[in-house]
């Protein structure tokens, strides 16, 4: 796949990744996502401990059938230290390596992590969004910022993840009475777009198959060993 040009410089310290997530989150565009949707691709990453290198996985499966179209790896030793609310310094570069070794071009991108959710609005969803400059959604285990009332139990219930008055995300059950999920516009995406595609990609499980799958070899790759269930 080929990408847009780059933009900015990943070897920065820590006041310049602030100052580039202020700039970058004023440049994040919701909107809705296309209603016809052929491809979408799944993004997971994981440090190799034992070499340091973080390892990026993509999976990128048909809809409606959810069918493997293609695959890709992407690893790079990133340099950028652990720091809360900029991993995206850490993980990008091996997402970018990884989108540059597809073939495909995936109509929209779930991605393993948070979007909007973030305490400066930019997540790793949203940030790749910008540099792919593709449609983009997080779909996170965890919560990072936020309040919400608890959803019901029945799947494709949600509520409203508010921050100060703002939403930045949906609650949203993908699995009766299985915890929910934070589910957050990434880039070229709005609310409703991330919740549809995130639902529609939960068919069995409560991870959506893209991102479950990416998971899955991303762990592999790194050889760890999977957990159960």
């Amino acid at each position: 796949m080929r990408l847009p040009g780059p933009l900015h410089e990943w070897d920065v310290d820590y006041a310049r990744a602030r100052a580039i997530q202020q700039d970058l989150a004023g440049r994040v565009e919701l909107r809705a996502l296309p209603r016809a949707i052929g491809l979408v691709a799944g993004a997971d990453v994981r440090q190799d401990r034992a070499t340091g290198v973080f390892i990026a996985a993509l999976v990128v499966l048909s809809l409606p059938e959810l069918d493997v179209v293609e695959q890709a790896i992407g690893r790079v030793r990133a340099s950028f230290p652990y720091i809360p609310g900029l991993l995206s310094f850490r993980e990008g570069p091996a997402v970018l390596d990884a989108f540059r070794r597809l073939e495909s071009t995936p109509d929209v991108v779930i991605f393993d992590g948070q979007g909007l959710a973030h305490p400066r609005r930019l997540g790793l969803a949203s940030h790749m969004g910008l540099w792919l400059g593709l449609p983009t959604a997080g779909a996170a285990k965890s919560r990072l910022i936020g309040e919400h009332d608890e959803p019901g139990l029945e799947k494709g219930s949600w509520t409203p993840l508010w921050n100060r008055a703002e939403q930045v995300g949906s609650v949203l059950r993908t699995r009766a009475r299985v915890k929910p999920l934070y589910v957050s516009p990434g880039h070229l995406c709005d609310h409703e777009g991330a919740r549809r595609i995130v639902l529609g990609c939960a068919r069995r499980y409560r991870l959506p198959e893209p991102t479950r799958r990416a998971h899955i070899l991303v762990t592999r790759t790194a050889g760890v060993p999977l957990a159960p269930g």
